[in-house]
């Protein structure tokens, strides 16, 4: 199996919530991809999936995906 990359090139992080705007992945996920195995790499796109799902943060900005 080959998991897809999440990332959409919009490659800009958000200081307060240290995501990538684009992809929603931590510096760290991003920075691990090339090295996970399949079953890691789905365990990312399930976290970005809840970050997706996720309220905002009080007085946040809102989050879109």
């Amino acid at each position: 199996m080959r998991v897809p990359s999440p990332c959409i090139q919009v490659c800009s992080m958000d200081e307060a919530s240290g995501l990538c705007r684009g992809c929603q992945r931590t510096l760290d996920e991003i920075a691990a991809w090339s090295a996970l195995s399949d079953t890691e790499k789905l365990r990312v796109w399930k976290r970005i999936r809840a970050r997706r799902l996720a309220p905002p943060p009080a007085g946040g900005p809102i989050r879109r995906g």
